[in-house]
């Protein structure tokens, strides 16, 4: 019982620094107000964009690349776009499509960013859309957060911290922790 009381503290730990540490656009510090609450289920607000439920697959010893997982709900009245992402800790990041084509995987890049709908949703997710590092520097390990910075067109930079899930399985026990 302790334990899962720690590691739920230390997955909102990250989530409370958000707000000292992110680059902020003149939405997202209208926004402020919003975060605070939001941080308690695991959301971030960054103008009309409410990221929540963060976190990546810890990577077995020799991996090179690694998923992570995240929801994107944009509740304002117009498209936004993720145009970019990136962390020290992979030398590239992408957002990639996964499919199973006559029985293989297939998975690609995301091709001139991924747009999030007005009113709508965006779920990566395994065997989905999802977060791919690439040139990982070393391996992400269960239990630990890895660092990653979203670009939109519109909300701006939003910077995260994603907690490390079991290697095979879901998202950490604490991210369900609302």
């Amino acid at each position: 019982m302790r334990f899962n009381i720690l590691l739920a503290a230390a997955a909102a730990l990250p989530l409370l620094a958000f707000n000292a540490s992110a680059q902020s656009t003149p939405k997202a510090d209208a926004a402020t107000s919003e975060t605070a609450d939001a941080t308690m289920s695991h959301a971030i607000q960054a103008g009309d964009l409410r990221i929540s439920d963060p976190w990546v697959r810890a990577m077995l010893p020799g991996q090179p690349a690694g998923g992570g997982y995240l929801v994107i709900e944009n509740t304002g009245a117009e498209d936004d776009k993720l145009t970019a992402l990136a962390s020290p800790r992979a030398g590239k990041v992408e957002i990639h499509t996964m499919e199973m084509n006559n029985d293989v995987m297939v998975m690609r890049p995301v091709e001139g960013g991924l747009t999030i709908p007005a009113g709508e949703s965006v779920t990566l997710e395994p065997g989905g859309l999802h977060i791919m590092f690439m040139q990982v520097k070393k391996g992400f390990q269960e239990g630990e957060t890895v660092p990653v910075t979203l670009e939109f067109e519109k909300a701006g930079k939003v910077e995260l911290e994603l907690m490390a899930g079991p290697a095979r399985g879901g998202m950490p026990e604490a991210g369900h922790n609302h």
